[in-house]
Formats: C-alpha cells, sequence, structure tokens
C-alpha cells in the first residue's frame, strides 16, 4: 500500500479499491465511490473518527492522519508498528479489567465497542475501537480494517457520575458504598492470605455545637477541613479514608496488628483533629474519639468489624471524649451499662441519688485551703457509685448537663453559704449553660437565694465556651462579671489558642492542666519551662494559677520553684462530703499538711486481678498486685528463683514473655521481654495477641478472639511427654476476702 499512501485520500481509496472476498468494486458507481471518499477524508478530519488497517503479522498498514497529530509522530514512522503502539494498555481502575486487545487480535476475531487511552503523553484521550478480520479468497488471513471514535467525553461524564456515586461529594472521600465495599474485599482476600487489618471508627467532639452555633454552611466547611487533615495525617497510600455520613469517618489500616502503633496513629489523628480552625473568618475547636478494631483478633466479616469498631468509638466517647479505644469483649456488656445509665440518669436528681462533694484547693505558700471546687457525685441504687468520667459523658449527649450543671450550681452555693470564713467555692460551666441566654439569671438567682457574696463564687470555664458567637460570647462574659464573681480558665493549655482568648475574656485564674504536670520532674521534660511561662504570663495578668492534679512531694516542690500560687490533688486531699468541710472550717483556717509519695511514679499502676502464669506444661492462677509498662508483682507461687521464664496470661490473646527479677516468698517481680502499651482507657495492653489463625490450628473455630484463656496446648509440643509442676501454690487472700 506504500504507493497509494502519499495522502489520506489516497490511502482510503486503497482500502476501498479491494473488497474482503477479493472481489472488485466495478459495482459500485464511480460518482459514489469518489463521494464516500470524500465523506471518508472529512470525517478523519473532524478528530472525531479515524480508520486503520494491519498486515497479517498485527503492524500497521493505514492509520488516519489525525491520529499521528494526536501521538507526535508522523503517519510514515507509524506504519509498520505493531497496532498496539497506538494505545496504553494498562488496568484500569474504573473498569476494573485487563485491556484485552492483544488476546482479540491473535484470535482473529470481530471486535467493538473496545475503550482504549491513547499513547500520548500530552493530552488525555480515549477512543473506543472496532475491527473487522479480513480473508482473501482462499480464506488465508490478511489482516485488520477497523475505524475508531473518540469517547473521551462521554467516558469523563461516565467516570463523574462513576465518582460521585462512590464518593463523597463535600469531602471528596470515599463513601459509606465505597468504604465498605473496599473493607469487605479486603477483609476476604487476607482471610485467606491470613494477614491482619485495622480500621478506625472516628466521630467529632463537639460538632454539633459548631452546626448549632455558626450554621451547616460553616459545618461542611470544617467537615471539609477535618478530610484535608486526615489525609495530611493519614498520607500512607494504603489506608483508605471514607464519610460515612454526618461527623462520622472510617479508616482502613491495612496490615497493622501492632496496638503500639495504631494507638500513635490514633493520638496523632486527635491531635491534629483538635487543633482550632478558621471558619469565615471565625475559629473553632473540636476533638475527635477512635474506635479501633483489628482484624481478625475482633472479627472475620466486615459486619463484625465494624460492629466492634463502633462499640469502641462509643465507649472512648462515654470515657471522656478526645480518645481512642480498641475492642474488648468486656465492651459488650459496659455498653448495656451505658444505656442502663442513661436511661436512670433522667431520675437521678429528682430522686435525690445526686450530692455534692469539695476537692480542697490550697495555697501553695501556707498550705491553707483558699477554696473548693464542688464536683457531682452519683449514688446509683443498683449499681453504686458511678464515676463522674462515666456520668458527665452522658449527660453532655443526653441533653441533660445543662440541668445537672444548674442543680450543682445552687447546692454549692446553699453549701458554701453555711461555711464560716471567706473561703471560695468554684464550680464547673458547660458550654451548654454558657450558651444560655439565661444562665447570669440563674447565677444571680443562685446566689440570691443563698445568701453568698459573689466574690465568693468562682465559675470554671474551658474553651469549649468561645465556640458560640463572638459577641454573644463577650456579652455573657460582661454580665457574669457585673455579677461580681470570679471567673477561671480550666484545662488551660489543651487547647490551641488560650493565649488569644485572654485578650478578652476577663478571667480572675488560670487553672494548669494536669497533663503539664506530668513528668514534670523526669529529666528531658519540657513541662517545667512551659509551666514558667504560665505562670509569668497569669503574673503579668493579675491571674491566680492552679495546678492540677498533684500527687508526690516531688512535684509539689516544683510547682512551688515555678511559682504557682495554689495546689489542688491528692497530695491534699481527695473530695470530701460537705459535713467535713463545714467541721474542718469551723476552728478557723483549714490548714492541710501534704501528704503523698515522696516521688511519683507514672508507670506503676495498682491493680487486683487474676491473671495465668505459664510455665513449661502447666498454668498457675496468681494474682497481679501491680503493673507497669516494663513488668508486674503477682503473688501465688513460692519460692521461684530469680530468671525463671514464664509467660503471661491476661486474657483476650493477650501473652507477655516475661522473667523473674524478683522474688520473696509468694511473691515475684516479673520484667517483660517487651513493654506494654496504652490501651486508651487509662490501661495497658499487650501490643500483638495470638492470632484466631493460630487458634484455628490448634482446634478452635476461626472466629473473633473469644473472651478468656485459651487453650495449653498452644504452649506445648506436639507429642512431647508432659513434666511435673515446679512450684507450689498458695491460697490469695485480699482483706479478708478469699480471691484464690
Amino acid at each position: 500500500m506504500s504507493g497509494g499512501n502519499a495522502s489520506p485520500l489516497g490511502r482510503f481509496r486503497n482500502l476501498l479499491g479491494s473488497r474482503r472476498d477479493g472481489g472488485s468494486t466495478s459495482e459500485i458507481s464511480r460518482n459514489d465511490r469518489e463521494r464516500l471518499l470524500e465523506l471518508a477524508h472529512d470525517y478523519e478530519k473532524s478528530g472525531h473518527g479515524w480508520f486503520w488497517s494491519t498486515s497479517a503479522d498485527g503492524r500497521l498498514t493505514y492509520v488516519s492522519e489525525c491520529v499521528a497529530q494526536v501521538l507526535g509522530v508522523p503517519v510514515d514512522e507509524l506504519v509498520g508498528q505493531p497496532v498496539q503502539s497506538l494505545f496504553i494498555l494498562e488496568r484500569d481502575e474504573d473498569d476494573g479489567v485487563e485491556r484485552t486487545l492483544p488476546l482479540i487480535l491473535s484470535a482473529r476475531k470481530t471486535f467493538a465497542d473496545l475503550p482504549v487511552k491513547a499513547a500520548s503523553d500530552s493530552v488525555e484521550l480515549w477512543w473506543s475501537i472496532a475491527g473487522r478480520p479480513q480473508f482473501d479468497a482462499t480464506g488465508h488471513f490478511m489482516g485488520y480494517y477497523g475505524n475508531a471514535i473518540d469517547v473521551t467525553a462521554s467516558r469523563q461524564s461516565h467516570k463523574d457520575a462513576s465518582r460521585l456515586a462512590q464518593y463523597d461529594s463535600l469531602t471528596g472521600l470515599a463513601n459509606r458504598h465505597r468504604i465498605g465495599k473496599r473493607l469487605n474485599a479486603i477483609l476476604t482476600a487476607y482471610k485467606t492470605a491470613k494477614r491482619a487489618c485495622a480500621i478506625f471508627m472516628l466521630d467529632l467532639d463537639r460538632f454539633k455545637q459548631v452546626n448549632d452555633t455558626l450554621g451547616h454552611q460553616a459545618g461542611d466547611e470544617l467537615l471539609k477541613q477535618v478530610a484535608q487533615r486526615l489525609h495530611r495525617v493519614l498520607g500512607d497510600k494504603s489506608f483508605e479514608i471514607g464519610r460515612l455520613g454526618g461527623d462520622e469517618f472510617q479508616v482502613i489500616l491495612p496490615d497493622i496488628d501492632d496496638r503500639g502503633r495504631l494507638g500513635e496513629i490514633a493520638l496523632t489523628v486527635i491531635s491534629m483533629l483538635s487543633q482550632p480552625y478558621q471558619i469565615d473568618g471565625s475559629r473553632c475547636v473540636i476533638g475527635a474519639s477512635v474506635g479501633i478494631a483489628i482484624a481478625p483478633y475482633d472479627g472475620i466479616t466486615s459486619e463484625e468489624l465494624v460492629r466492634s469498631a463502633d462499640l469502641a468509638l462509643y465507649a472512648s466517647k462515654g470515657g471522656g471524649r478526645g480518645q481512642f479505644r480498641f475492642y474488648s469483649s468486656d465492651l459488650h456488656n459496659e455498653a448495656e451499662r451505658r444505656k442502663q445509665i442513661e436511661d436512670d440518669l433522667r431520675d437521678a436528681l429528682a430522686s435525690d441519688q445526686m450530692h455534692v462533694v469539695y476537692q480542697p484547693i490550697v495555697d501553695a505558700t501556707t498550705n491553707k485551703v483558699v477554696s473548693l471546687e464542688a464536683l457531682a457525685r452519683w449514688e446509683h441504687p443498683e449499681l453504686g457509685e458511678i464515676a463522674p468520667s462515666i456520668f458527665i459523658p452522658i449527660a453532655e449527649e443526653a441533653s441533660l448537663i445543662g440541668q445537672l450543671g444548674d442543680w450543682v450550681l445552687k447546692q454549692a452555693c446553699a453549701d458554701a453559704a453555711e461555711w464560716p470564713g471567706g473561703v471560695k467555692i468554684s464550680v464547673n460551666v458547660s458550654a451548654a449553660q454558657f450558651g444560655n441566654l439565661g444562665f447570669p439569671t440563674l447565677v444571680a438567682q443562685a446566689l440570691a437565694h443563698s445568701g453568698l457574696s459573689p466574690d465568693r463564687l468562682e465559675l470554671e470555664l474551658t474553651e469549649s465556651v468561645f465556640l458560640g458567637d463572638k459577641s454573644s460570647t463577650e456579652d455573657m462574659f460582661n454580665a457574669l462579671k457585673m455579677l461580681g464573681v470570679r471567673l477561671a480558665l480550666d484545662d488551660f493549655g489543651t487547647g490551641y489558642s488560650s493565649l488569644s482568648y485572654l485578650q478578652h475574656a476577663p478571667f480572675d485564674k488560670i487553672k494548669i492542666d494536669q497533663s503539664f504536670i506530668t513528668d514534670v520532674t523526669q529529666p528531658g521534660s519540657r513541662n517545667a519551662a512551659i509551666i514558667s511561662a504560665i505562670v509569668s504570663l497569669a503574673k503579668a495578668l493579675k491571674m491566680d494559677t492552679t495546678a492540677e492534679g498533684i500527687e508526690a512531694h516531688d512535684e509539689l516542690k516544683a510547682m512551688r520553684r515555678l511559682g504557682v500560687s495554689q495546689i489542688q490533688g491528692f497530695i491534699y486531699a481527695s473530695a470530701v462530703p460537705v459535713d467535713e468541710v463545714s467541721e474542718n472550717l469551723l476552728s478557723g483556717d483549714w490548714v492541710i499538711e501534704p501528704d503523698g509519695p515522696s516521688r511519683y511514679r507514672p508507670d506503676r499502676r495498682t491493680v487486683l486481678r487474676k491473671v495465668g502464669l505459664i510455665h513449661e506444661d502447666h498454668r498457675y492462677e496468681v494474682m497481679m498486685r501491680n503493673l507497669s509498662r516494663s513488668g508486674c508483682m503477682v503473688e501465688g507461687l513460692v519460692d521461684v528463683p530469680v530468671g525463671t521464664p514464664f509467660v503471661v496470661d491476661f486474657g483476650e490473646g493477650q501473652l507477655a514473655v516475661a522473667h523473674v527479677r524478683r522474688s520473696a516468698g509468694a511473691m515475684q517481680g516479673l520484667e517483660f521481654e517487651q513493654q506494654l502499651v496504652d490501651d486508651g482507657a487509662g490501661g495497658l495492653c499487650t501490643r500483638h495477641r495470638v492470632s484466631p489463625y493460630v487458634l484455628a490450628q490448634a482446634g478452635m473455630p476461626l472466629q473473633a478472639l473469644p473472651k478468656g484463656q485459651y487453650p495449653m496446648q498452644l504452649m506445648q509440643q506436639p507429642g512431647a511427654p508432659l513434666s511435673l509442676p515446679k512450684f507450689a501454690t498458695v491460697e490469695v487472700k485480699h482483706r479478708g476476702v478469699k480471691l484464690g
């Protein structure tokens, strides 16, 4: 064909000059043929369609000029090349199939509507190609004749529609359908390969307040910024982030079962999402709670894993928010208990189940009690005393926090009015109370009904009160200060814009958050420098400072050296009943001598629980007395030599290899080979657990880890003879109650 290939019209004339059956075109009139050639030429020039042909060995014998222009290669150089060189033959994510052109050409079959991507570096262009095999009169294969049309626009339209069906239109993240489909596919594949996969269920804290105070448009903008931050934090391409709806998100983290690493990632996410946002000129601060579940430990199917992560998220929000929690089987009972607590909380105030206790705040120099913080306590008729860390978050979720806070305010004012002297009373104020336009009236009524002097009432506020409209917030501050009460900024330093608040808000005191007290005495800690800066700032602004959570003498000494004016913590006193407060104030000034350990030990936690100690072929039940990241103290075995190896079974697949480092009678101090990690609930857990795949090999059904301990067969060599027990056990009692 090269002789007649000087122009597109000439080349196409050659194509029309021979039929696939070897016959002539004499039955087509010359005028019709010329008209057809002109139409084909115009069609080629339009760029919307083109023609091609190949030899029997699949090399191009003709291709339209417009294709050569798109590829930036002269037609003469394209002729003779394999037809596949015109296209990029790769896996297409949208179609999910491998390009099939080489297979079709080798099979010499007719094909149509096959989408291919042009082999162009300058533009993304898609064609739909068709081809028919050509045979001579004897049936000998001569090559292909074909044509193609430009489908770039329709393909992009289809791609956009497909994206809308799979991605959240607001944030650009995967939507519930796509993230669910991806999780199901990953878990199905990983089950066969015996691989692990973790998921985060993430919920924004205080997002509803942003919607309510700044409007839904601001809420949408906030969600966009949250999505952007998640992308920055979770930049690993193997992670997939989805928005399930509202302020709920899900993250898939393949091939991670190390709970230490997962906890670190969760804390990074929480920290990043808790930094302030700028929304239409307004600054707002939210938080995040994370629930974590890991396959196959916490679920085999996507439904099981999501349910486990949801329970963990529910627990993290119930634990005070701004936290992460790992799933455990105990959370099922905890969820039922929380539901009961929420139902009963509505009746608690009316049935006199609530009472107020008071924790002293002491002058750092004289040890004299200068103020008392009012704290709500709940004595449930069936469940006993319920910790504030449990019922306060529930009260916030159930919109009962305002009612509870108003009751505490009235009760605290009434109690304080009966105390002799000028000791002050501090009352926590929630964002819901502060946002109530009638709150100043409630404060005035509490003062009037009790007869308490306004300057003895101190209202403790957190940065969450600044989420509302700026002018409304300033009006509220002015109204409260006109009453003559004092204002304190609680948990100072945990937010990211406290200094800007101090420019306008008329605070009388800054309460330094306990997170800055932790490790303040440890070498290399910067907390002392931070506290020193806070104290200097407060003095310049003529504000008092209170350090919260002081427990040990070395911490107290550090606070005094740094110039903190007031101390609150167990080293002086825990919260006490109102009668005890009155009794101590009757004799005049209430002075408390500090009483606590000489040094703070953040890593040592007192526990009383049974664990298993596995040695050779035997399992022993012992009582664990305390626990740290690096080891534990147990009681229950007699005269165990130093250096003896054990496997500590904490239950639920948590095994820790340990060696005896101290031994006296029935008490042993064990050191772990691998340190424990935070479990997100104030406790410790192992990094790894026994895999359900290992349990399945030992004869147990493949399932999420059941509660309790697992068969000794995991520790024993098959066919090996059993040894005799090495150690004698003793009965362990605590406070006269048999525990062993």
